[in-house]
């Protein structure tokens, strides 16, 4: 029995061990690219290894995975282990095709294939799966990736990703289940999501995308909490393909909770040496409102401030709710808490590859040292963030462990700063039009401005070069000068009754006095040529003008509606002397004030504009071209030029005048056109004043000897009007209907304008 057990053990071992080896050799066949020893590094076996059939499995799984290999087969012979491969071919060119909705850079950036790297299916199927998500974002849900390989010679592809982008995937309807308080129609209006018209190609946001509707949910969130609704939430939400599946349908279930009121508002003040009611003061919630999360932020914010000045700048205020359902009322306590004081210990700049680290510290309202603020960090990333140097700025503050400091990390994301534009257009005041500029905010990314842009028109032509330094001498002064030359052919054009060639030279020096007031210095040279009708010639005037301008701006605004409240207003004077031909100081005043109200979707509009001209030559006189007028966009309803005082015989020319005084009342509201199209109408009530032109005669006699008194006035003229405002993707634009009131018989009338606007 024992010697059958110790030969059953024999022939056993024997079994177990057929096929093994020690290694003695590894030949390769098969590479081109690759040399023996670097395929024999990658098997990871060596001379002397034992090698069996799982040994070779192992191997050749190896080389498959390395991605270095089409094909891979391994084999073992006694002690000798061959490896036969077929090298993977080297993508040679990358190209993408058949794409106008995404840049080809920017799907190039989700492409793991890259140039001269070995090819790989997997890589490339991975490849076509991250383009079709940015389609998906985009609402191209039918776009279609097909990536095609075109063989060459010495194993290598060009890899070709041929897109067919289809139609994008618009939104058919909106709908809404759980909303007793408001409409449909009022919840559409609140989420930037829009259903698809037949207008749709003036459309903003009517493609479905996944991300804007989770961010809808957010806007949907807010506007219940305006309106007292504190229990609100979305229960769920779905977007389903229509059954042609050309459409989205989406769908919002909502739970809507009940409205509450305030009952009472408390504060929990730290600080002994503040008065309570000082902080009360500045509260504008009072018992009895409709809770509204809005003005419970701006109550936060405005007793930040009230602490603030009383030397408390590191505090938080936290909005406590306790809500009594049986009465549907809320008490609301504001408890300010103190911070400890924490500093800057260095501020790091990351990201910035083309603009200048100086540029970006020139922007930040802190330095190192600085105690640290939330309020002055978020008002560094939004003066980063207006540049338009940036496409993302995120400023992370990193505590030090054991320390009351922190490092500041300014993370910014560049993008292009060159703008190329062009454009058509036509308006009443100066005919048909072509312009055409190039821009870069950003020169060499030292933060300078340098600007190139022409445009010619059926009545002007113009031409300005212009270069700015935002901080000049590194410090917070705007510096720049402008070259510019302009054509005026307004003897054609009806009221002005001139042409005009005028080349310009000026310098500039700009700085801020606080955060509202700014004050710019001017230096300028003009070389005119004036040809008046009324006295049929040419006269060459030299203007050499040192003026001053002080600017307020104080704007509140919403974005979204292009609505403002608050106020802009400038004041200055300029002096013409120096050896010019005329001699005189221009005084100009404006100011413009703005109230938004109901959802920020209507606004008031009220200005006033006052202007005087005080010569100071020996003969008090000025040309025509450099007196005030008023007509067109300054008086709606009227003419270019289309009031004040006129010679008897001439009298298709205004004369203009010395002074005027005109301003304008207006109402903005939404009209039936969904907002995001951003058309407004409007109705307005516009108001003028002209003073006498200079060395203003009662009579004139013609060149027949005819004497009779001329048309002088100083007279009030007002007008009233309605129109429509259209943001346009090429600029704003209106057009009025206007209706004179007040007027004298010798007046030109122009019921309709269609006008660009310069915004705020």
């Amino acid at each position: 029995m024992r010697e059958k057990f110790i030969a059953f053990s024999i022939i056993t071992c024997a079994c177990l061990n057929a096929g093994a080896a020690t290694l003695t050799k590894i030949d390769v066949t098969g590479n081109q690219r690759m040399d023996d020893e670097s395929i024999r590094i990658l098997s990871d076996v060596k001379i002397g290894d034992n090698i069996d059939s799982e040994t070779v499995n192992i191997v050749a799984k190896r080389l498959q995975t390395s991605g270095y290999f089409s094909s891979v087969n391994v084999s073992q012979n006694n002690s000798v282990l061959n490896i036969a491969v077929t090298e993977a071919p080297i993508v040679n060119i990358v190209t993408v095709e058949g794409n106008d909705e995404i840049d080809t850079e920017d799907l190039k950036k989700e492409i793991k294939t890259k140039e001269r790297v070995t090819y790989d299916k997997t890589t490339i199927g991975a490849d076509v799966q991250r383009m079709l998500v940015l389609y998906q974002r985009k609402g191209f849900f039918g776009t279609k990736i097909e990536p095609q390989k075109i063989e060459l010679e010495n194993n290598r592809v060009n890899i070709v990703f041929e897109i067919t982008e289809g139609h994008p995937t618009y939104i058919e309807k909106i709908e809404f289940e759980g909303n007793n308080k408001f409409s449909d129609r009022t919840l559409r209006g609140e989420i930037l999501s829009k259903e698809h018209a037949w207008w749709g190609v003036l459309a903003q946001f009517d493609v479905y995308d996944e991300d804007r509707i989770q961010y809808d949910q957010q806007m949907l969130n807010q506007f219940y909490l305006r309106n007292g609704y504190l229990d609100f939430r979305v229960k769920d939400f779905s977007g389903v393909f229509t059954n042609d599946r050309q459409y989205y349908s989406v769908k919002y279930i909502l739970e809507e909770g009940d409205k509450y009121t305030i009952s009472n508002i408390k504060i929990k003040n730290p600080f002994p040496d503040i008065e309570d009611k000082n902080l009360y003061d500045v509260i504008t919630l009072t018992k009895g409102d409709v809770y509204n999360i809005d003005e419970v932020e701006e109550t936060i914010s405005a007793l930040r401030g009230a602490v603030a000045d009383n030397g408390y700048a590191f505090i938080s205020v936290n909005p406590q709710l306790d809500k009594h359902n049986n009465t549907k009322t809320v008490d609301i306590t504001f408890d300010i808490e103190k911070t400890n004081r924490i500093y800057i210990n260095s501020i790091n700049i990351l990201g910035n590859v083309r603009t200048f680290d100086s540029v970006i510290e020139n922007l930040l309202p802190m330095r190192e040292g600085d105690p640290f603020s939330l309020q002055t960090i978020e008002t560094g990333r939004q003066n980063l963030m207006r540049t338009r140097y940036f496409k993302d700025v995120q400023i992370v503050p990193t505590k030090l462990a054991d320390t009351n400091m922190i490092n500041l990390d300014v993370k910014v994301e560049e993008q292009p700063t060159g703008e190329l534009s062009g454009g058509l257009g036509w308006s009443s005041i100066n005919g048909f039009m072509v312009d055409a500029g190039i821009t870069e905010n950003n020169f060499m990314g030292r933060g300078q401005i340098v600007q190139l842009k022409g445009s010619i028109a059926q009545y002007q032509k113009q031409a300005i070069f212009s270069f700015t330094e935002p901080y000049l001498f590194n410090r917070a002064l705007s510096g720049g000068f402008d070259v510019s030359y302009t054509s005026y052919k307004y003897s054609s054009l009806g009221g002005y009754g001139y042409d005009r060639d005028s080349f310009s030279l000026a310098g500039r020096l700009g700085w801020k006095l606080t955060d509202h007031w700014s004050q710019i210095l001017r230096l300028s040279a003009n070389f005119d040529e004036n040809y008046d009708l009324q006295y049929n010639g040419w006269h060459h005037a030299n203007l050499y003008t040192l003026g001053t301008n002080l600017r307020y701006y104080n704007l509140n605004t919403n974005f979204q509606q292009n609505t403002h409240t608050g106020v802009v207003g400038n004041i200055g004077a300029a002096y013409t002397g120096f050896g010019s031909t005329d001699t005189f100081v221009r005084y100009n005043a404006d100011i413009t004030a703005m109230l938004k109200f109901l959802d920020d979707r209507w606004q008031i509009k009220t200005s006033l504009e006052l202007g005087y001209i005080q010569p100071t030559g020996d003969d008090d006189y000025i040309e025509r071209p450099y007196r005030y007028f008023l007509g067109g966009e300054s008086l709606r309803g009227f003419d270019v030029a289309g009031v004040g005082s006129r010679n008897w015989w001439h009298q298709n020319y205004a004369l203009g005048g010395l002074w005027k005084v005109n301003g304008s009342t207006q109402l903005n509201f939404p009209i039936f056109i969904p907002d995001e199209y951003q058309v407004k109408g409007f109705v307005f009530a516009d108001y003028g004043i002209l003073g006498r032109p200079p060395k203003a005669e009662e009579t004139y006699t013609n060149p027949y000897g005819v004497t009779k008194d001329n048309k002088l006035d100083e007279d009030l003229r007002t007008s009233v009007g309605v129109g429509i405002y259209w943001n346009t993707p090429m600029g704003p634009m209106n057009f009025s209907w206007g209706w004179p009131l007040r007027t004298n018989k010798y007046d030109k009338e122009q019921r309709f304008l269609l006008s660009f606007e310069t915004q705020f």
